[in-house]
C-alpha cells in the first residue's frame, strides 16, 4: 500500500483520490475473485473463430454486459429484487430520476453518481451476503441463462480447453458475477465489492464500482497474484470504457463493440467479433458508468416494460 501511495504522490489531490479508489476497488475485486474461483468445465459445442494455444502464463478476461450476455446483468438483477419485494414502487421515481440524469448529461459527475450508488446500496443494506447469492442463482435461471451469447461462450471454452483460466470482469456486484461465472463453468469473476461485516451488507462499497480504470487495476492485481504474463493474456469487451483493460493485454478483442470501441479497435488493429443480428442490438438497461446505481434505473425500466406488456 505504501508503494501505491508513493506512486500517486505526483497527482493532484482530486486525481490522487480517484486513482486510489480505482486501485482499492481493483485489488478488492481481485482478492474476492481468487477466493471464489471455480475450476469447472464449460458445456457447449460451438467452435471459436480463432485458435487458442496452451500457455500456463496466459488467461482470458471477459467483460459481462453485451459481451458474454445480452443486456446488463444489473438490469436483470434489479428485476429479480423488485419481484422479491426488496423495494417498493414508490422508490422507483427517485431511482429513475437519478439514472436519467446520467443518460441525459452524458458525463460522470461524482456527486450524482454517489447519490445513485447510495440509493441502490440502501436496497441491500442489512441483508445477508448468502441471501443475495441464493437469489442470484434464481435470477440467473429466470432472466440470464437464455441471454448468453453462444459465440462468446465458445471463445471462453477455447481458453478453458487450452488449459487457461477465464475470468469475468464486470461492474456488477461480485456476488452476482460469481454466480454467472460458476454457472458458465468459468474460473471466477472480478466485480464490484460491497462492504459486509459478519456476512451482512453495510450499504457501502469497497473503493468504487469496478468500471473503467478500476477494471484494469483488478486485472493487473489478479495477474500479479496468479503469476500471469499480461502480454500473453487476452481480454474481451463491447465497450470503449474498457479500453484501459483491453490495452493491458497482448491480445485484446472487441466483441459486439460500440462505435467508439470499434473505431479504436480498427486504429490499433485489434480483432473484432460481432454476434448480434443484422439489426443492431439494443443495449438493455443502463450505462455501466452508473455502477451499482444501474440496479435501480434498470429496475425502473423493467417495471415500465412489464406494465406495457400487460
Amino acid at each position: 500500500m505504501l508503494t501505491v501511495m508513493a506512486a500517486l504522490g505526483w497527482l493532484t489531490p482530486r486525481r490522487r483520490s480517484a486513482t486510489a479508489r480505482s486501485v482499492l476497488a481493483g485489488e478488492a475485486s481481485a482478492e474476492a475473485a481468487r477466493k471464489t474461483s471455480q475450476d469447472q468445465e464449460l458445456t457447449g459445442d460451438l467452435e471459436p473463430q480463432f485458435p487458442v494455444h496452451g500457455d500456463d502464463k496466459a488467461a482470458a478476461f471477459f467483460d459481462l454486459d453485451n459481451t458474454v450476455m445480452q443486456g446488463a446483468a444489473l438490469f436483470h438483477f434489479g428485476r429479480g429484487l423488485y419481484k422479491r419485494k426488496f423495494f417498493e414502487t414508490r422508490d422507483l421515481a427517485r431511482f429513475a430520476w437519478q439514472q436519467a440524469w446520467f443518460r441525459l448529461a452524458g458525463v460522470e459527475d461524482p456527486e450524482h453518481m454517489q447519490d445513485a450508488r447510495d440509493s441502490a446500496l440502501s436496497i441491500v443494506k442489512g441483508h445477508r451476503v448468502a441471501e443475495l447469492m441464493t437469489i442470484g442463482e434464481e435470477i440467473y435461471d429466470e432472466y440470464m441463462a437464455e441471454r448468453i451469447w453462444p459465440g462468446t461462450r465458445a471463445l471462453a471454452q477455447a481458453h478453458l480447453d487450452a488449459g487457461q483460466k477465464v475470468w469475468l470482469v464486470t461492474a456488477a456486484p461480485v456476488e452476482i458475477a460469481t454466480v454467472i461465472a460458476r454457472r458458465l463453468g468459468l474460473t471466477g469473476a472480478l466485480g464490484t465489492v460491497a462492504e459486509s461485516v459478519d456476512g451482512v451488507y453495510t450499504g457501502k462499497l469497497v473503493g468504487e464500482p469496478l468500471h473503467g480504470p478500476a477494471k484494469a487495476e483488478a486485472v493487473r492485481a489478479l495477474a500479479s497474484a496468479e503469476g500471469l504474463d499480461l502480454t500473453r493474456c487476452a481480454a474481451y469487451s463491447d465497450s470503449h470504457n474498457d479500453i484501459p483493460m483491453l490495452s493491458l493485454v497482448g491480445h485484446p478483442y472487441a466483441i459486439n463493440p460500440d462505435s467508439k470501441l470499434r473505431k479504436h479497435a480498427r486504429e490499433f488493429d485489434w480483432r473484432l467479433r460481432d454476434y448480434r443480428t443484422a439489426r443492431k442490438a439494443a443495449k438493455v438497461g443502463l450505462p455501466a458508468a452508473a455502477g451499482v446505481g444501474a440496479v435501480a434505473g434498470g429496475t425502473a425500466a423493467a417495471i415500465a416494460l412489464h406494465r406495457r406488456r400487460r
